[in-house]
């Protein structure tokens, strides 16, 4: 359990900067801007920590225009917050990513505080993330060194409320998808469709037969992978036999080995759809994210401090609450992690990434919270700055689970 001095201090710096996280929370969620392009929600949240004062804010950090860090005390141990804030297209802030802001800024407010309070050594930081949704910003965050020595990093996501049981609140303890990404261009011979089509080598049949073939090897999967595609070119005119055609697939599975094996048969149904239609073919890799892979201590912490009457936590019920994937995902594999994820009230149970999530994630109940989830965060991430036994076992407890990864488990 924390000091309940620090506990207080946590939550009353949380509390007397309410009003500016909530003012940045609606800024970023009125304003929606895709991966590498959030200059708004990057702008509003350096302002808004410069505003406040007392930190070193770094603007933009580690190579990325849309990144920043800023950082609050010395020496001891290093603690990060993940602030993530990129939207999708034509829908907005349908993943919530503003809640997540708003989360990781209080968790940060709160730890700051309790610093300062006692005056020990430990450092805090919030990190700017973004291109979440499909940029992999994270992985270019971990290659600059964001995340070098850090003895823990945590994030909250939100979910839809509709999904959990009655009077459960949040889960703590929770798995994800890893996701291995292809983006495949079939390449064959433009002909007139109705004067010479003998002439032409259609790319959109490989297209098709792709398709059709990953449908079928679907049939063949554990029930926990998942495999889906768009087509993002398919031809001009229906005249003009296509000869340049493009797919972008997803491959999860519990696991990175499990995500690159199953990748690996996804790509024989392109060789095959590419050889019986005659079509040359190529495949570019887009990041993949890794399994996330969360500490038990940390999710065992967050349970413990979320201790609100009106929040009840579970450990890992429903199981299949967020059969996602994200980039928080490699960043386990660099340190321990946590990835929580708590209920928000939607239109008719709608989740993620749909409008009805969008409209939910900008309500006042979603950023109350996630204000909580936020004050509970920096409480565990507290006890990793001071308490050394708390510490080494988080330490002791990833570094044997990495092994179990390296091993494909």
């Amino acid at each position: 359990m924390t000091d309940p001095t620090i506990s207080t201090a946590i939550a009353s710096a949380i509390q007397s900067n309410k009003s500016e996280i909530a003012l940045v929370n609606t800024h970023i969620h009125s304003n929606p801007e895709l991966a590498y392009l959030e200059f708004i929600a990057h702008s509003t949240l350096v302002h808004s920590l410069r505003r406040l004062g007392g930190f070193t804010v770094t603007s933009p950090a580690y190579g990325l225009p849309t990144s920043f860090e800023a950082e609050y005390g010395s020496g001891g141990r290093l603690i990060i917050f993940n602030a993530e804030y990129d939207a999708l297209p034509e829908i907005g802030h349908a993943c919530g990513h503003n809640l997540i802001a708003s989360a990781s800024f209080a968790a940060f407010l709160g730890v700051a505080a309790a610093l300062k309070q006692s005056g020990l050594p430990g450092r805090v930081r919030l990190l700017g993330t973004p291109a979440e949704e499909g940029g992999g910003g994270k992985l270019k965050l971990i290659e600059a060194g964001a995340y070098k020595d850090c003895d823990a990093c945590l994030m909250v996501h939100p979910g839809p409320q509709s999904k959990l049981p009655a009077g459960i609140t949040a889960v703590s303890y929770v798995r994800m998808l890893a996701n291995v990404k292809y983006r495949v261009y079939f390449t064959g011979r433009e002909a007139h469709a109705s004067i010479a089509p003998w002439h032409g080598v259609n790319a959109l049949d490989a297209v098709c037969l792709s398709y059709n073939a990953i449908s079928m090897l679907r049939q063949q999967i554990r029930p926990e992978e998942r495999i889906h595609g768009v087509f993002r070119e398919a031809g001009t005119r229906p005249n003009i036999t296509p000869a340049d055609c493009c797919v972008e697939y997803y491959v999860r599975s519990t696991t990175r080995r499990g995500a690159e094996e199953l990748g690996k048969r996804v790509l024989k149904c392109f060789e095959g759809a590419a050889l019986a239609t005659g079509c040359a073919w190529r495949k570019e890799d887009l990041p993949a994210y890794f399994d996330v892979r969360p500490s038990r201590k940390l999710c065992e912490a967050w349970m413990e401090a979320m201790h609100s009457p009106e929040e009840s936590v579970a450990w890992e019920d429903p199981k299949d609450f967020f059969q996602g994937s994200t980039d928080m995902g490699n960043v386990c594999y660099q340190c321990p992690g946590f990835h929580g994820v708590f209920g928000i009230e939607t239109e008719e149970g709608a989740a993620n990434h749909t409008k009805g999530f969008t409209k939910g994630a900008g309500t006042q109940e979603a950023f109350e919270r996630a204000l909580e989830c936020g004050r509970a965060m920096a409480e565990v991430g507290w006890r990793v700055l001071v308490d050394e036994k708390f510490a080494a076992e988080v330490r002791r407890e990833w570094e044997v689970d990495m092994k179990v990864a390296e091993e494909g488990n």
